[in-house]
C-alpha cells in the first residue's frame, strides 16, 4: 500500500504545484507550544511536518536551530517525547510526518524498538542525518518492515554512486541541500541549486524536495519551479524562537507559514 507521502508527491504532481514541507524541533519552545505549532502548520497548509529530533550534538545545523535544541532539551525533548508530541498530534493533522534525527538517539533506542514506537505514533517516515548511505541497508529493512519511508539527504558533494544508492534504498522523497555547510535562512536560493536537482533526477524519478536556506514566499516559488518541494526550516525556527514570549506565538507562526503556502501555485500559474 503507498504511503502517506507517496500519497502526498502523487497529489502535488495531479495538481502540477509543488509542495511545501516545514521543520521544527520538538519541544521548542516547550512541550505544549511545540504540540500545537504542529497543528497550526498543518492547518496553515504545509504538505509535510518534518519534527526534529532534540539532540546534545547537532553538528550540521546552524546557530538557529542549534538554539532551538537546546530550548528543547532545556524542556524536557528527547526522541521519546518526539514521538509522544507525534501521537498526540496524528489525529489532528493531514500531513506526513517525517522524524529527523542524527543516528545516535536511533541507535539508543534501537532500530527496531524505535520503528515500533514510531510507527504506532503515526510518523511516516525518518531521517537520520549521520548514517552513511553504505550502512544504511538494514536500518531500510527495518524501517520498511513497519511501514516507515526511509529518506536521504543528499548535498552537492554527493557523489554519482552515493546519489544511485540512495535512490534505490530510499522511499517517500528524496532531501537535497542546496548548499554545503550548516542550517541557516539566507538571503538568495544557492546559485547550484537547479543543477543539483537535475542530476539527482538523471539517476531517479522519486519526488525531490530542496532545502537549508529557504526563508522567503519568493524563494519557495523559485525552488518549486524546478524541486518537487521546498523545506524551511531555520527562517521558520528563528521566527519561534523571536514569538516565543508572545501570546500570539502560534498564530504569527501559521500566518508566516500560509504567506509560504500561497507561493505554492500550479506550475502553470507561476511567474
Amino acid at each position: 500500500m503507498p504511503s502517506r507521502l507517496t500519497n502526498t508527491f502523487d497529489a502535488l504532481r495531479k495538481a502540477q504545484r509543488p509542495g511545501l514541507v516545514t521543520y521544527t524541533t520538538a519541544a521548542d519552545p516547550d512541550v505544549a507550544r511545540s504540540t500545537d505549532i504542529l497543528r497550526a502548520l498543518d492547518r496553515a497548509g504545509a504538505d509535510i511536518l518534518e519534527v526534529g529530533v532534540p539532540f546534545s550534538d547537532p553538528l550540521a545545523d546552524g546557530p538557529v536551530i542549534q538554539r532551538a535544541t537546546e530550548r528543547a532539551l532545556a524542556a524536557g525533548g528527547n526522541l521519546r517525547v518526539t514521538l509522544d508530541i507525534i501521537r498526540n498530534v496524528r489525529s489532528d493533522v493531514k500531513a506526513p510526518i517525517v522524524v529527523f534525527s542524527y543516528a545516535n538517539p536511533l541507535l539508543r533506542m534501537g532500530t527496531a524498538e524505535f520503528a515500533k514506537q514510531a510507527s504506532a505514533a503515526g510518523v511516516d517516515g525518518v531521517l537520520a542525518l549521520d548514517l552513511p548511505i553504505e550502512e544504511a541497508g538494514a536500518f531500510q529493512s527495518t524501517m520498511d518492515a513497519s511501514g516507515l519511508d526511509t529518506i536521504f539527504l543528499l548535498s552537492p558533494t554527493t557523489t554519482d554512486e552515493r546519489i544511485r544508492k540512495a535512490a534505490k534504498l530510499g522511499r517517500g522523497f528524496l532531501y537535497g541541500i542546496s548548499r554545503l555547510g550548516v542550517t541557516g535562512a539566507r538571503d538568495q536560493v544557492a546559485e547550484g541549486a537547479e543543477a543539483m536537482v537535475r542530476r539527482i533526477r538523471a539517476f531517479t524519478s522519486m519526488p525531490i524536495a530542496l532545502g537549508f536556506g529557504i526563508s522567503r514566499p519568493e524563494h519557495v516559488a523559485e525552488v518549486g519551479g524546478f524541486a518537487d518541494a521546498a523545506v524551511v526550516g531555520s527562517a521558520l525556527v528563528a521566527l519561534i524562537a523571536k514569538e516565543s514570549g508572545s501570546p500570539q506565538l502560534v498564530e504569527r507562526v501559521e500566518a508566516y507559514v500560509r504567506s509560504l503556502r500561497a507561493a505554492c501555485r500550479p506550475r502553470e500559474l507561476a511567474g
